[in-house]
C-alpha cells in the first residue's frame, strides 16, 4: 500500500531525523514504475528532506543516491537554512538533486516555514506531497497553525506497542478563549483491514 501511494505522488517528504536514523530509499518499488520495468522514472516520487541545520551527512553510499545512480529513483531535494558544504553540495548536484536555502528569519533554528516549502515545491511543478515522517515533521504539520495544509491523513494501526522510544504523534494543543480543544478530527473516515493491521484514512477538519 505504501509503495502504491508513493507512485501516486510527485514527492515524498521526510525530516532529517528519519534520514539519519533509517538511511531510507525514498523510492517506489512496484513493478511497472520507472526503474522497475517502467519507462524513465515514471511513477517515482521526488525525495524531499527537511534539514534546517544541515545535519544530514549523506554520501555516495546513501541508499537514495545509489538508487538515483542506478536509475531506480530520483535524487533528493534538501531544504536547509544555510548552504550545504561544498562536498555535499557537489554530490547532490551531480546526482541531479538540489539544495533549497530558506534563509528565513522568525522560525526556530530547527524549523522551516511550511508556506515557503510548499511554494517552492509548487513552483517546481510538485502537485502532491506524501509526508512519511518522522515524528517532528508530522507533529509540526498537525499543529493548529498548519493542519489546514493537510488534505488526507492515513494511519496504520498495528498490534504492537513501540514504547516510549517510539515515534509519538502529539501536536501542540489548540486553545481558543481559554478552552482546550482538539487540534482537529477526521471526516469522511474509512477503515481497511490489511492482515493483522488496520488502516485509517480521513480528511482533517477543525469543525466541532
Amino acid at each position: 500500500m505504501t509503495h502504491y501511494l508513493r507512485s501516486k505522488h510527485d514527492a515524498i517528504l521526510i525530516g532529517v531525523g528519519t534520514a539519519e536514523a533509517d538511511n531510507p530509499s525514498l523510492n517506489c518499488r512496484i513493478a511497472g514504475v520507472g526503474g522497475y520495468g517502467g519507462d524513465g522514472l515514471e511513477g517515482q516520487p521526488r525525495p524531499v528532506v527537511i534539514d534546517p541545520r544541515g545535519r544530514w551527512q549523506f554520501d555516495a553510499e546513501s541508499k537514495v543516491f545509489k538508487l538515483a545512480e542506478e536509475g531506480k529513483g530520483k535524487a533528493p531535494w534538501v531544504f536547509t537554512k544555510a548552504p550545504l558544504d561544498v562536498k555535499r553540495a557537489r554530490l547532490l548536484q551531480n546526482a541531479g538533486g538540489r539544495n533549497f536555502v530558506t534563509g528565513l528569519e522568525g522560525c526556530p533554528e530547527w524549523r522551516v516555514s511550511w508556506d515557503y516549502v510548499l511554494k517552492v515545491l509548487d513552483a517546481e511543478h510538485i502537485r502532491s506531497v506524501m509526508i512519511e515522517g518522522g515524528g517532528a515533521i508530522i507533529n509540526d504539520l498537525l499543529a493548529p497553525e498548519n493542519i489546514g495544509l493537510v488534505d488526507v491523513v492515513i494511519v496504520t494501526i498495528a498490534p504492537t506497542w513501540l514504547g516510549k522510544g517510539g515515534v509519538q504523534v502529539c501536536p501542540d494543543e489548540r486553545v481558543e478563549q481559554r478552552a482546550r480543544l482538539p487540534v482537529a478530527r477526521l471526516t469522511n473516515v474509512k477503515w481497511m483491514p490489511l492482515g493483522e493491521d488496520v488502516v485509517l484514512c480521513g480528511s482533517p477538519s477543525r469543525n466541532q
